[in-house]
């Protein structure tokens, strides 16, 4: 009976779910939050600080941009008096090679129009790719998204 308890133990350690959480890793996870976070409370002098000025990224539907253009639409979203953007996030996979890292996610956007009182939700899976900058931060240089 012992030896089954020790063969699910190891197999428990050895999943990938149950490996502990590396510094990198741990790192880009509070950068996506803390993303999130300066987002919902409107910090619009923060919400840029997520992403390199290299950033290229492709929404679905849309052209490519930069870093100049995703910073004007996301300081124009949270300059809005007659919407609230809110957004939550699912980060499902970190992988870390060096100093690169790829992120496998899903922001769930919440968007409620004041007068009149109306919501609306959007879930966006998405692929970041974060580079280790030289102040040891992570910053995303590559996201491709889509609305489901």
């Amino acid at each position: 009976m012992r030896s089954w308890i020790w063969i699910c133990a190891i197999l428990l350690l050895a999943a990938p779910g149950a490996r502990a959480e590396t510094p990198d890793q741990a790192a880009i996870r509070a950068a996506l939050t803390g993303w999130m976070a300066d987002f919902n409370a409107g910090r619009q002098d923060r919400v840029c600080d997520l992403f390199s000025p290299e950033l290229r990224y492709d929404y679905r539907g849309f052209p490519e941009r930069d870093y100049r253009e995703l910073c004007e639409l996301l300081h124009r979203s949270l300059s809005k008096q007659d919407r609230k953007f809110a957004y939550s996030v699912d980060i499902r996979e970190i992988l870390v090679f060096g100093d690169l890292a790829i992120v496998r996610l899903t922001w769930t956007l919440r968007v409620t129009d004041m007068a009149p009182a109306a919501a609306a939700t959007t879930e966006e899976p998405g692929l970041d790719v974060f580079r280790r900058q030289a102040d040891g931060s992570w910053k995303i240089i590559r996201y491709l998204g889509y609305e489901e």
